[in-house]
C-alpha cells in the first residue's frame, strides 16, 4: 500500500513529530511505500521518503489558522497515486480532506488532544479560530487515531459529534535500545561532555524536555524551581527544546537564573545524555495527549514529577503526579526524589 503521511512539522524535537516519525517507520517495515510531506523536516527517513514543501514560516502559520486557504495544486496531484492520507494537523487536514474529496482516498486523522485555548486575548482568538477549523476537518476524516486511551475518551465523550465507531487509539513506541536504564554506560562520552560544559558535578539534576511554549507552562516550572533552590543550592534545572514563540522565550530569560540552564534543540542521538545525567524529569504542562519525553524519562530509570492532567496518569507509572495547580504538592515530590538519590 502506498501512505501518504501529512505532518506540518518533521522534526525531533516536536512529540508530535516524533509520533508521526514511529508511525512512518512502523509502515515501511510492515512493506508499505511510505513518503512524508512536510513544511520543513530535519527528521532522518528510514525506510521512507520525505518530500519537502517549501513555504515561509509567516505562511504556515498563517495557514494553519486559515486552512481552508491553503491549497497546493501540486500537492494534491502527487497525494492522487497514494491509496491512504495519514495527517497529523492543520494545515495538512485540508489537504487531506481535499484529496478524499477529489480522488476517493481513505483519510486517517491522527488526534493528539484539545489545544490549549491561549494565555492571552490574542492567542485565545487565535487558538479558537484555529480549533474550530481543526475540529471541522476531524470530523470528515474516515479514521480517527488518538495518541491515548485518555485523549479517546475524551473525544468520544465530548460534544463534538463525531461517530463512536471511527474513533481508536494507538500508543506510541520509545525506542528502547536507546532510552533504558543502562543509558549511561552507552553515552558515556556526550555524558561527561554535559557534566563539564553545565558544571554539574556534584549537583542534584531536574530536567525538561520539550517545546517551550505558553501550554507547556515552563514559567511555571522555574518559578517552582526557584522557590527551592535557595535551600538547594545544589540544584540544577536543564531545559531541553526549541522555543515556539520569541516573546514567551524572553519571559523565561527573564526569570532564569545562573542554575536554570537552556540548552535550546539538541540533536537527537544526544538526548539519551541528557536523560542520564538528570536525577528527575519534571514537567507543569497543562495538558498533554502523549508525554513522550516523561515516558522515555522513565525508560531510562527517572522518576516523573506532573501535574495529574491529561494523559499523565495513563503514562506515568514511576513518580508523583500532583493536584492540579499544587504547587507545594509538585515542589515537596521534587526535593523528595531529589534527596532519595544522594
Amino acid at each position: 500500500m502506498k501512505i501518504a503521511i501529512l505532518t506540518p512539522t518533521f522534526n525531533y524535537y516536536s512529540g508530535i513529530d516524533r509520533v508521526a516519525q514511529d508511525r512512518a517507520e512502523r509502515l515501511s517495515k510492515k512493506g508499505h511505500k511510505v513518503t512524508v510531506f512536510a513544511f520543513e523536516a530535519k527528521i532522518k527517513p528510514k525506510g521512507y521518503k520525505t518530500i519537502r514543501i517549501y513555504i515561509s514560516q509567516f505562511l504556515e502559520r498563517f495557514y494553519r489558522l486559515f486552512p481552508f486557504l491553503y491549497f497546493n495544486k501540486n500537492i494534491i496531484k502527487k497525494l492522487k497515486e497514494f491509496d491512504q492520507i495519514i495527517s497529523f494537523n492543520e494545515p495538512m487536514d485540508s489537504i487531506a480532506v481535499q484529496a478524499k474529496k477529489r480522488y476517493k482516498i481513505e483519510y486517517i486523522a491522527w488526534f493528539s488532544g484539545f489545544y490549549a485555548r491561549g494565555e492571552n486575548l490574542l492567542e485565545k482568538i487565535y487558538m479558537t479560530i484555529f480549533r474550530y477549523f481543526y475540529l471541522k476537518d476531524l470530523k470528515q476524516a474516515d479514521k480517527i487515531v488518538c495518541v491515548s486511551n485518555t485523549i479517546k475518551n475524551k473525544l468520544i465523550n465530548s460534544d463534538i459529534d463525531i461517530k463512536k465507531t471511527k474513533v481508536e487509539y494507538d500508543l506510541n513506541n520509545i525506542d528502547k535500545s536507546r532510552f533504558n536504564r543502562n543509558v549511561k554506560k552507552m553515552n558515556l562520552s556526550k555524558i561527561n561532555e554535559i557534566i563539564r560544559n553545565y558544571n554539574l558535578q556534584n549537583k542534584r539534576v531536574f530536567l525538561y524536555v520539550g517545546r517551550l511554549a505558553t501550554s507547556k507552562r515552563v514559567d511555571l516550572l522555574i518559578k517552582m524551581f526557584k522557590m527551592e533552590k535557595n535551600e538547594h543550592p545544589e540544584y540544577k534545572l536543564i531545559i531541553v527544546g526549541k522555543p515556539t514563540f520569541k516573546r514567551y522565550f524572553k519571559k523565561l530569560l527573564s526569570m532564569a537564573d545562573e542554575d536554570v540552564i537552556f540548552t535550546g534543540e539538541v540533536y537527537d542521538k544526544d538526548l539519551p545524555a541528557y536523560y542520564a545525567v538528570s536525577d528527575v524529569f519534571v514537567t507543569a504542562s497543562q495538558d498533554e495527549g502523549f508525554n513522550l519525553p516523561a515516558v522515555e524519562a522513565q525508560a531510562c530509570g527517572k522518576p516523573v514529577v506532573a501535574f495529574d492532567v491529561g494523559s499523565n496518569r495513563e503514562l506515568i507509572k514511576k513518580g508523583t503526579l500532583v493536584r492540579e495547580g499544587d504547587i507545594n504538592g509538585f515542589t515537596s515530590a521534587m526535593n523528595s526524589y531529589a534527596n532519595s538519590v544522594r
